[in-house]
């Protein structure tokens, strides 16, 4: 059987979905909503059979649906769940972040207790990989991890309709809107809980010259976090973007007692400038303490995931996962609405952090009911 997706957002990351969900076996985008004309116009090109509806109502009426994928602008994701919850709560597959404002964190624990399908949040990168190998390897080569660090140095955010990645408002900060996917891996690679964040952030670089009426872009593109789990390991977050040069987007570092191990994820090949040669090839690096001796492999990905999106092929294994569980019809999503949720307070708190300028409790964003 056909499995029958409607979809909420097809821009930029919408259209990646789509090519993605095309690559997998029996499952189809049957509808989609998109406000936008040329965004509408370049999806439909994408799934010409597909339904191009009016409204989140529209889709929601089809009794077609197997399943929804929310890709629309982050301030929206945590109203238009609610909506499909009070409509139709069919599985759901939402982009990250999954809300954006502190209040919002109570809507989500409503919906965390009352929705009757599964809500799976799209952290991508857990599914690179280069993600994945290290996350498989990480406790054998560390013995442990009592240090854990995230650097992402890449290009400035992308150009979106309307411009609304450019306020706060919109994304809820940079450390929501991009580092959420470092916060959620974080705690899902150590299996603890934050318990504080401090940070150092601003606005250096990007968006300084831009107007939008009497507007100025208010988005961070640099700075610092760190973060103590209740476990005792330290972890930090390194973000530049400015740095759109750098041969590897992400490095990965994570160490404990016995030694280290790397993992290293080049930036979106479109953004490859050619004339320095082929892109590189992602790396698992494993270093131990005793004997010594550094252990290099590749991890290469298929060029046609490659082709298909820009998070290094995590949007098809994610989907190829989601769809498994839309089929089965019961169980619990691998990222579920309260992992994207704590990535969410992560986020918020190093926010705070930076603004305030202190260090931010978890307990000040978030406590989960259970």
């Amino acid at each position: 059987m056909t499995l029958k997706y409607g979809l909420i957002g097809a821009g930029m990351m919408g259209q990646e979905h789509i090519r993605n969900i095309a690559l997998l076996h029996e499952v189809e985008v049957a509808a989609f909503y998109e406000p936008d004309d040329g965004m509408a116009a370049a999806a439909q090109a994408l799934v010409p059979h597909a339904a191009r509806a009016g409204s989140v109502a529209e889709v929601l009426a089809r009794d077609d649906l197997d399943a929804l994928v929310i890709a629309s602008p982050n301030h929206l994701h945590v109203g238009q769940l609610e909506v499909i919850a009070a409509t139709r709560p069919l599985p759901v597959l939402c982009e990250k972040p999954i809300c954006t404002q502190p209040g919002d964190l109570a809507r989500i624990e409503s919906l965390v207790s009352s929705f009757p399908a599964p809500i799976w949040v799209a952290m991508e990168y857990r599914y690179m990989p280069p993600v994945a190998a290290l996350l498989e390897s990480m406790t054998r080569v560390t013995g442990g991890v009592k240090m854990l660090s995230i650097r992402e140095h890449r290009f400035p955010f992308l150009a979106k309709v309307g411009d609304w990645n450019r306020f706060n408002a919109n994304t809820g900060g940079t450390f929501v809107e991009k580092c959420c996917h470092f916060f959620d891996l974080m705690r899902h690679a150590l299996g603890s809980d934050p318990v504080r964040v401090t940070a150092s952030a601003g606005q250096a670089v990007n968006h300084l010259d831009e107007r939008y009426g009497d507007r100025v872009p208010d988005i961070w593109d640099h700075g610092y976090v760190l973060v103590d789990f209740a476990c005792g390991t330290r972890a930090m977050l390194e973000l530049c973007m400015f740095a759109e040069g750098s041969r590897y987007q992400e490095e990965l570092c994570a160490v404990g007692p016995k030694g280290k191990i790397e993992a290293l994820v080049p930036g979106p090949t479109r953004f490859w400038n050619m004339d320095a040669g082929a892109p590189p090839v992602p790396q698992v690096i494993e270093s131990p303490r005793y004997p010594t001796g550094v252990v290099t492999r590749d991890v290469p990905v298929d060029a046609t995931l490659l082709a298909a999106g820009d998070h290094n092929g995590s949007t098809f294994y994610q989907h190829r996962q989601f769809a498994d569980l839309v089929r089965k019809g019961s169980g619990q999503p691998e990222v579920t609405l309260r992992d994207g949720a704590w990535a969410v307070a992560m986020g918020l708190a190093a926010q705070k952090a930076a603004a305030e300028r202190r260090v931010v409790e978890m307990s000040e964003i978030y406590a989960p009911a259970g």
